[in-house]
């Protein structure tokens, strides 16, 4: 069964810096492009990077580009964000997300709070 655990979420002072971890299931992360994407309350989803299989090539949001890391451990099947410089934009649900044999899998997500 495939299954994607989030967790490292919680209230951060603007500049602050937070680790978001994804554990992962039934599956190995390191075959699969996986995504981290957000929500904040009253928007809709954005994504915001994705790590591709393979040679693990990463692209960001222009958004967080320069400020957030994404990387997986293939020994722990866990994906991570690092998140730098965090911002009061950044409040949003944060979760992971991997398209395995065609069916999208999602993380229950952790909330991310960017407040003084």
């Amino acid at each position: 069964e495939v299954q994607l655990v989030d967790s490292g979420g919680g209230m951060v002072q603007p500049g602050g810096s937070l680790r978001l971890s994804c554990a992962a299931s039934g599956f190995t992360i390191s075959n699969y492009h996986m995504r981290w994407s957000r929500q904040a309350p009253g928007k809709g989803p954005e994504w915001v990077s994705i790590i591709y299989s393979g040679a693990g090539g990463t692209v960001y949001a222009d958004s967080v580009k320069g400020r957030f890391t994404i990387s997986g451990d293939n020994a722990k099947n866990t994906l991570y964000l690092q998140m730098n410089s965090l911002k009061p934009e950044d409040t949003a649900l944060y979760y992971c997300e991997a398209v395995v044999t065609g069916t999208t899998y999602r993380g229950q997500g952790t909330q991310v709070t960017v407040s003084s």
